[in-house]
């Protein structure tokens, strides 16, 4: 890409720093929207830019050239109150509306030609065997309508002739954030093991290949509306539970209850109990090559 900036949201974040780092690589220009401008790294070519978590002001979209809207209240943590679901709805859906609006009132010329938003695997539901590429349609439940009616505020973009990319995200593997690093925690306790059956399908991805997914859709012109996010090695639950024990060395033979699961994230118990086998066909189509394809080789990266 060449011209103006990069706009991201969610700057600070774990899939918005690594983000940051590509580009930097790049020596393209960012701004950055964060709540905390102290929390993005500084860099000569990173313009921090202070928001409300809701609504973008004009003047950081003026010029831009795309758009990654990575912000987003947690989903797993806290305690699952009602106040808390209408954050991770606001935060999602309500955001992205209202950036859609705010590229509205910018003249045609002035527009990006790009919008890259967040989006998750949890569009899918809980979906058994079936192989979910991204024409499968959505699931039911809390997680599968917050999806859909994020990726149909996004989408509300391309009325106005820009490109959009709803990153349908999964389990994201770092260190510096997300679950590894507590799941490892406990690994290394000796007191992991798998989630309810085991036998639901978890889509996982390294750090580097989110980053590298969101980068290979601001430059692919082929790649517009859903994109699976996605390890191309899917692995089951009891299988990803055996390869964390043996990164850290330790048995992983304490299963965790499903009921106990339900109890204490309501909810966002679908992100660990429901099974998506979930396919990467559009990163793999278009010519996307992960850094990290297997399970084993991601895990030993981090851990």
């Amino acid at each position: 890409m060449s011209g103006g900036a990069i706009l991201v949201s969610g700057a600070s974040g774990l899939v918005g720093g690594a983000l940051l780092a590509l580009l930097g690589a790049r020596r393209e220009r960012v701004r950055a929207l964060t709540r905390d401008p102290a929390r993005v790294r500084p860099a000569a070519d990173v313009e921090a830019v202070r928001w409300n978590g809701l609504d973008v002001p004009e003047p950081a979209l003026r010029g831009a050239r795309a758009v990654v809207h990575l912000a987003g209240e947690p989903i797993v943590g806290g305690l699952p109150t009602a106040a808390r679901r209408r954050r991770v709805v606001e935060s999602r859906v309500e955001s992205t509306r209202r950036l859609a609006a705010a590229l509205a009132r910018l003249p045609a010329a002035e527009r990006p030609a790009v919008l890259v938003c967040a989006s998750a695997v949890g569009y899918y539901g809980d979906r058994g065997e079936e192989r979910l590429e991204e024409a499968a349609p959505p699931g039911r439940g809390f997680l599968a309508d917050l999806c859909a009616d994020w990726e149909e505020a996004a989408a509300r973009v391309e009325a106005l002739g820009l490109r959009r990319v709803s990153l349908r995200l999964g389990v994201v593997l770092s260190r510096r954030g997300g679950a590894l690093a507590p799941l490892a925690t406990i690994f290394r306790l000796g007191l992991g093991g798998r989630v309810g059956s085991g036998r639901q399908w978890m889509p996982w991805l390294h750090l580097d290949d989110a980053a590298g997914l969101a980068l290979h859709a601001l430059d692919q012109a082929a790649v517009a509306g859903p994109l699976n996010a996605a390890a191309p090695e899917p692995v089951r639950n009891a299988d990803f539970a055996r390869a964390l024990g043996r990164a850290v060395a330790r048995p992983a033979r304490l299963p965790v209850p499903a009921f106990a699961v339900r109890a204490a994230l309501r909810e966002a118990a679908g992100e660990l109990l429901s099974s998506r086998l979930v396919v990467p066909a559009l990163a793999l189509r278009t010519g996307y090559r992960f850094r990290h394809p297997d399970l084993a080789g991601a895990l030993a990266a981090e851990v």
